[in-house]
């Protein structure tokens, strides 16, 4: 089975860990959108759009560094990546 980075992620839980912006921190919802540099997210409070170079997320329990993934979906999904 593939890992998660490589399969699409809307629809999928989204949880942010850490972030260089403190108040996103924390941040869950379900992805609705992705493009290369972002993603949108429905939370509680409404749709947040995030950028993906400055957070660090867990979808589907693995953790995936944001600046690693900033590539259009399609094209990540055939990528081999490093793991850490």
């Amino acid at each position: 089975m593939k890992s998660i980075i490589n399969m699409p992620w809307i629809s999928h839980e989204i949880e942010v860990f850490d972030s260089t912006d403190p108040t996103l921190t924390g941040i869950t919802g379900i992805v609705i959108d992705e493009t290369r540099r972002t993603i949108a997210v429905r939370t509680p409070k409404g749709v947040l759009t995030l950028a993906k170079d400055t957070i660090n997320f867990r979808i589907g329990g693995e953790e995936i560094i944001g600046q690693y993934v900033g590539q259009r979906p399609e094209e990540r999904i055939g990528k081999r990546y490093r793991r850490a």
